[in-house]
């Protein structure tokens, strides 16, 4: 099969769905699919062979956060060119209703096409506002999926119309046999957390906190960051006497990521809200480092409701660090965790979630009429997606 994905977000700047789609990308060609992946870059040396640039992309405020998107007439034209000359059966749009290629290509597309729903927004006046814009595009999806229940109710709330449930997935052979770093975890004990630091939403303040507080108790324990963002206002914001015992090492390469993973007695996800899944849930579970996660739902769900991880009130550093407490002095509960977090973890490998990503393609390649005349509908019948 001939696929062409589309990726709104920038290569350049690791996120959720440019992972997403580069492990899609990369999963259906070990499968013997040809693959295109169209996308904004700011370095075209930095793409894989299977990619073509889109154009530099425009940071804007999106989500509580700031995306870097790719809009306007270049993009457009290329957008157009890579279809023409792409001859696809199938395109898979990720992140449709965002200002960017995934807009584009839907407007300009004429066959089958599917679209991926990752954003989880509670309200959305800008969005409701677009949606007679969106609407031209969005009609044009003949398979719709969400990668979990909050990023389909969004896209029911917002834009109507409804989607299979298919999760992200993880590359679980990638983290399982990472090396850890070199002196990591150590004797004291060590906690790990990797995310964008300058984003409030990410919870690195809460989490902070709660280390704050264990570090008096725990003369041994260290903290390891990753991530993009500002590592001098870091550490000026940390007290003295904790400060040589937080580790910051910036963006890192994916393979640096599991080695990161592997290298923590426990992995924290403190967010406090904005997320619709929580792909680095599942890559520390397949790690297999035991997870502690604000309890959001959509975390909820991937931790099975605190059985593959423990969970805490969003935003309570108080309760983090007791919850951290008792997994560092309890080594057997930790390694019960992490057997659990392996187990669940086994559903979302990619080699699995690919597949069923393909029953959908199959679904709306097969009869393009068919596809036109009965929309969205195709997409619920190409079956009930795994379980987040």
């Amino acid at each position: 099969m001939r696929v062409g994905l589309v990726c709104p977000y920038t290569w350049d700047v690791p996120g959720g769905v440019q992972g997403h789609v580069r492990d899609l990308a990369e999963t259906l060609l070990e499968f013997g699919h040809d693959v295109s992946v169209i996308t904004p870059a700011d370095d075209d040396d930095t793409l894989p062979t299977y990619a073509v640039p889109a154009g530099r992309a425009v940071p804007v405020p999106y989500n509580g956060s700031i995306a870097r998107l790719c809009f306007g007439v270049l993009s457009a034209s290329r957008v157009r060119r890579w279809l023409r000359d792409g001859g696809f059966d199938v395109v898979h749009v990720h992140e449709p209703a965002a200002p960017s290629l995934g807009l584009l290509a839907c407007w300009a597309a004429d066959g089958p096409l599917v679209g991926t729903f990752h954003t989880s927004i509670s309200r959305s006046r800008a969005m409701v506002a677009a949606y007679p814009i969106l609407q031209t595009a969005l009609e044009k999806i003949h398979g719709r999926v969400a990668v979990s229940e909050a990023a389909r109710r969004t896209l029911v709330e917002h834009l109507g119309g409804d989607a299979v449930l298919i999760p992200n997935g993880v590359r679980v052979d990638r983290f399982a046999d990472a090396e850890p770093l070199d002196g990591w975890p150590g004797d004291g004990g060590a906690i790990g957390f990797v995310g964008r630091i300058d984003e409030p939403r990410k919870g690195l303040a809460v989490l902070l906190d709660a280390f704050h507080r264990l570090a008096r108790s725990r003369p041994g324990l260290r903290l390891l960051i990753a991530g993009p963002g500002d590592g001098d206002q870091l550490r000026r914001s940390l007290d003295t006497d904790v400060r040589d015992r937080v580790t910051f090492l910036g963006r890192v390469s994916e393979d640096d990521k599991a080695r990161i993973l592997r290298s923590v007695d426990v992995y924290v996800a403190p967010n406090t809200g904005g997320e619709s899944f929580g792909v680095v849930l599942l890559e520390a579970m397949a790690a297999g480092t035991p997870v502690v996660a604000s309890d959001l739902a959509a975390f909820r769900a991937v931790l099975d409701d605190g059985h593959a991880g423990r969970l805490f009130p969003v935003g309570d550093a108080a309760a983090l660090a007791a919850v951290l407490s008792d997994l560092l002095s309890d080594p057997a509960q930790r390694v019960s965790l992490a057997l659990a977090g392996r187990e669940r973890v086994r559903r979302y490998d990619w080699t699995v979630v690919a597949r069923e990503i393909l029953r959908v393609y199959e679904t709306v390649a097969i009869t393009p009429a068919a596809v036109v005349r009965r929309g969205p509908l195709l997409a619920a019948e190409a079956g009930g997606g795994l379980d987040g």
